[in-house]
């Protein structure tokens, strides 16, 4: 697609138009930079659509994530105020839900699973507690006979993923930023060991002082940059349903997880099922067998699902680094910035990237929240970037 209407530079090019790379954009222009958002497909769409909106920092928390933990609690805590500020910019309610989430035992077996995850949770601190099959059904009398007791999550909340891509793009392009959706980078400008802007796949150069990498999944898809500076990130495929309730009255209001199903139910009605994980690239295929395994586990939670329509059906690819945690700070090559690899976490993470990839981009300086999660984690030996080299200076 040609693209006639574009600048001749622009300050900040932002590749990928997911929550990640549109909220990053929007704390940039908030602060006066000039940018430019490009994806390939329309805004909004890839992980940020596919997503069930769950900001699970505590129930999803597992040892050798402590980092991540601290991260998605930060994140968390800055939920509020990042969800008021987009309805004041927007008009736009993203649904941040407060019921908190329920993770469901059925038989010994999960229960001394969860139990065994709840130690260590509550060894970092964590607000999450052990309650009895009868309180557990006393907060959603719709689970199932079979119930051994739940852990309780009262600060893993919810949003509408879908309403908040939707609201982050009004806001973006209210502070100034240009989103073109539908129009592919197909490479990044790379001059005197500098990132100086992006070529479009129709041949268009648009000059920039700095790139932000957020193009999720697709992200060493983009060319122009060596093959060991492009993130180590893979799509991993995920199959998810979503049921239609009565919105007036609601099998569950709580998030509910169970052996390998988590529910999420919406304003609106619908009952969000999710999600298989597969190794499987950029498949999009339902499958029988993925979309059974979903509604079968959902069914031994909560058995009234059987009753529901299916309203739809979808496939996602989550951006997967090699240890399920984002990759988020400077490149080797001056003026690149990573804003990508967030697995399942990009919804709870978009308030804290966007701040913190902001301020790298235009002060220069690695927030301490972010700094465990650089790219130079995967190196043999640590790589000397310093913060410095991404800063831009704007007129």
């Amino acid at each position: 697609m040609a693209v006639s209407n574009l600048p001749s530079s622009t300050d900040v090019v932002v590749i990928g138009a997911g929550v990640v790379g549109l909220g990053i954009a929007w704390r940039l222009a908030q602060r006066g930079a000039r940018v430019t958002v490009f994806d390939k497909d329309a805004a909004g769409q890839g992980a940020s659509h596919a997503a069930a909106g769950m900001l699970a920092a505590c129930a999803e928390a597992e040892p050798g994530e402590e980092a991540l933990v601290a991260l998605g609690r930060a994140s968390q805590r800055m939920w509020p105020a990042f969800a008021a500020e987009l309805r004041d910019a927007t008009g736009i309610d993203v649904e941040l839900r407060e019921e908190g989430t329920l993770i469901v035992a059925l038989t010994a077996d999960d229960q001394a699973r969860l139990m065994h995850d709840l130690a260590f949770q509550k060894g970092l601190g964590l607000p999450l507690d052990w309650i009895s099959a009868a309180e557990a059904r006393r907060r959603e009398p719709h689970l199932g006979p079979r119930l051994a007791g739940a852990i309780v999550s009262p600060e893993d909340h919810q949003v509408d993923n879908r309403k908040l891509a939707a609201a982050l793009r009004a806001a973006a392009e209210a502070a100034g930023v240009l989103v073109r959706e539908r129009t592919a980078v197909a490479r990044i400008l790379v001059a005197e060991d500098r990132a100086a802007g992006v070529v479009l796949a129709d041949g268009s150069h648009l000059a920039a002082g700095a790139v932000v990498l957020a193009a999720g999944a697709w992200s060493r898809q983009i060319e122009g940059i060596a093959p060991e500076v492009l993130p180590p990130v893979r799509p991993i495929k995920g199959q998810m349903v979503a049921l239609r309730m009565d919105a007036a009255a609601p099998l569950i209001r709580h998030v509910v997880w169970g052996p390998n199903i988590y529910m999420v139910p919406r304003n609106d009605g619908r009952l969000i099922l999710g999600a298989t994980v597969e190794e499987k690239g950029f498949d999009k295929a339902l499958t029988a067998g993925g979309v059974l395994s979903l509604l079968e586990a959902a069914w031994r939670v909560v058995p009234a699902i059987e009753e529901l329509p299916v309203d739809e059906m979808w496939v996602g690819h989550r951006p997967g680094s090699r240890d399920d945690a984002p990759i988020l700070g400077p490149a080797p090559i001056r003026g690149l910035v990573y804003a990508t690899g967030h697995h399942r976490n990009g919804i709870l993470l978009a308030p804290i990237t966007a701040d913190a990839v902001a301020r790298m981009v235009l002060d220069g300086t690695v927030d301490a929240a972010i700094r465990p999660f650089g790219m130079e984690r995967f190196a043999r030996a640590p790589a000397a970037v310093a913060a410095e080299k991404v800063g831009v200076e704007l007129a």
